[in-house]
């Protein structure tokens, strides 16, 4: 009868390959931002990896400019994760994971008022946290996590 020590490397070699085949997974990016251009930023905007959608932080913006109602732009940046998820073939309920960046942490209810509005199912986990001055001075930036149902 073989010894327990003659198995471990058939399930030393296994373990690798179940390893590897992990690490070669598909990728797709979504609003992807090249390199070799100068004038944009040096991300993609999300990028999927199976059934797996990684988003980048996305501000609540209009034309640019951050809109003077706290509520529009927590609107505008719940719709762009929303878009991202389109393009992505998700919706809002394949959320797993959001984190709320928040410059001014007065407004923790004016965001939940409308973060609320965009869920059809169970909210995902999320972090609400107080980050200081953001980009562009924008009150709001997500990044987030989604698993495809």
């Amino acid at each position: 009868m073989p010894s327990l020590n003659s198995y471990l490397p058939v399930a030393l070699v296994l373990s690798m390959f179940a390893t590897m085949s992990a690490c070669a997974q598909e990728r797709a990016y979504i609003n992807p931002n090249h390199a070799s251009q100068a004038d944009v930023s040096p991300f993609s905007g999300a990028v999927l990896t199976d059934n797996t959608l990684y988003i980048s932080g996305t501000l609540g913006l209009e034309d640019g400019q951050v809109p003077s109602d706290p509520a529009a732009e927590a609107r505008n940046v719940m719709n762009g994760i929303k878009a991202q998820l389109e393009d992505a073939g998700m919706t809002m309920d394949d959320l797993t994971y959001v984190q709320i960046f928040c410059s001014d942490l007065s407004l923790y209810q004016v965001f939940n008022d409308v973060y609320r509005t965009f869920f059809t199912q169970e909210f995902p986990a999320r972090a609400f946290i107080g980050a200081g001055s953001l980009l562009f001075d924008a009150r709001f930036e997500i990044q987030a996590i989604a698993v495809k149902r």
